[in-house]
C-alpha cells in the first residue's frame, strides 16, 4: 500500500507541475496581472502556488489513505514534543548537580595544589614556622598610651621571632610584614576599655633564613574562664561501672568535656593541668567502698584568664 501511494504521488507531482510551468508561461505570455503586480511577478505568484497545491494535495492523500501517517502527525509528535519537555525539566537538577561536583572538583584542585606547594616548601629547606601557627601572645588594658604600648608588643615579636628565623643572624632588623590595616584595626578595637591578648599568627610556612614573616593578628577578650573552686564538669560512678577500664574512660571523658567547655568559653590553652594522680585517687576512694555510686567532680584551683592555664583537681564523693 505504501509503495502504491508513494507511486501515485510521484506521479500527480509529475502531472501537476508541468501544468504549473505552462499555466505561469501562459500568463506571462498574456500579460495578465494580479494585484497591479508586473505579469513576470505574477507569473511567478502562480508557479509558487501550484508548487504549494502539489504539496497540499500530497499531504491530504497521505492523510486520507495512511492510518499511519495519521497516528505519526497527530499522536506521536505532540507526544515526542511532551516528553522532550519533560526532559528538559529533569535535566536542570542534574545540571545544578553537575555543576555542585564541578565545584567541589575544583575546591579539591586548590586543596591538592596547596598541599604540593606545602611538600614543595618542605622540600626546599628546613620549615622552622609553619602555616597558622601563634608566634607571640600579649596581654595588655586598654590605656591614653595604647598606640605605645602596642608598638612595644611588635618589637618584642619581632625580635622573637627574628631568633627563630634567623638565629646567627646578629643584625637587628623588622622581619614581621603587617597588613597596614590589621595594625589599624586592632588600634580602633583596643581604644574601647578592657583588657586584651594579642595573638600574632603566620600566614604561611617560613623557612630557615628567610627575610620577612607575613603575620595576622587574633584580638580577644581577656576574661574570666574558670574562677577558684568552679565545679567544671562531673561524672556518676555507677556500681557496675567500679573498674580500672571504666575508672580510665570516665577520667577520659571528664578531661574531654573540660577541654570543650573551657575552649566554647574563650579560653586558648590546649592542656589542662591536673594535680595529683587522678587514676590512683580514684581507686584508692573507690577500693573503700564499692557497693555505692560516687559522684566525680573537676573543680578549679585557681582563677583563669583567657589565656592562662588551666590547674584542676579531682574530687570524689559518695552519694
Amino acid at each position: 500500500m505504501a509503495w502504491i501511494l508513494i507511486v501515485f504521488l510521484i506521479l500527480l507531482g509529475g502531472l501537476i507541475a508541468p501544468f504549473g510551468d505552462l499555466l505561469g508561461t501562459k500568463i506571462g505570455k498574456a500579460r495578465f496581472s494580479i494585484l497591479k503586480l508586473r505579469p513576470k511577478k505574477t507569473a511567478t505568484i502562480v508557479t509558487i502556488l501550484t508548487g504549494g497545491f502539489i504539496s497540499s494535495v500530497s499531504i491530504g492523500l497521505l492523510l486520507l489513505v495512511s492510518e499511519e501517517f495519521r497516528q505519526r502527525l497527530f499522536v506521536d509528535i505532540p507526544l515526542i514534543q511532551k516528553t522532550l519537555d519533560e526532559s528538559k525539566k529533569a535535566l536542570v537538577p542534574l545540571q545544578e548537580e553537575r555543576k555542585k561536583l564541578e565545584d567541589k572538583i575544583i575546591k579539591k584542585e586548590k586543596q591538592l595544589n596547596k598541599l604540593k606547594s606545602d611538600i614543595n616548601e618542605f622540600r626546599r629547606g628546613n620549615v622552622v614556622i609553619k602555616r597558622g601557627q601563634t608566634l607571640f601572645i600579649a596581654d595588655f588594658t586598654s590605656n591614653p598610651n595604647i598606640k605605645l604600648d602596642l608598638g612595644k608588643i611588635y618589637n618584642s615579636a619581632d625580635k622573637y621571632v627574628q631568633k627563630i628565623v634567623m638565629p646567627n643572624k646578629k643584625e637587628i632588623k623588622n622581619i614581621l610584614l603587617w597588613r597596614p590595616s590589621d595594625l589599624s584595626e586592632i588600634e580602633r578595637v583596643t581604644r574601647k576599655e578592657g583588657n586584651w591578648i594579642l595573638l600574632i599568627k603566620s600566614l604561611a610556612n617560613v623557612l630557615k633564613g628567610d627575610n620577612f614573616v607575613i603575620v595576622y593578628p587574633e584580638l580577644l577578650q581577656n576574661k574570666i574562664i574558670v574562677k577558684k573552686g568552679e565545679v567544671i564538669t562531673n561524672e556518676i560512678i555507677g556500681k557496675n561501672e567500679i573498674d580500672f577500664k571504666n575508672v580510665n574512660l570516665k577520667i577520659k571523658s571528664l578531661l574531654t568535656k573540660t577541654r570543650d567547655k573551657i575552649k566554647s568559653r574563650g579560653s586558648i590553652v590546649k592542656e589542662i593541668n591536673t594535680r595529683g594522680n587522678f587514676v590512683k585517687k580514684i581507686r584508692d576512694a573507690l577500693e573503700m567502698n564499692q557497693n555505692i555510686k560516687y559522684l566525680l567532680e573537676v573543680v578549679s584551683l585557681k582563677d583563669s584568664k583567657t589565656a592562662d592555664p588551666i590547674i584542676v583537681d579531682l574530687v570524689i564523693t559518695k552519694l
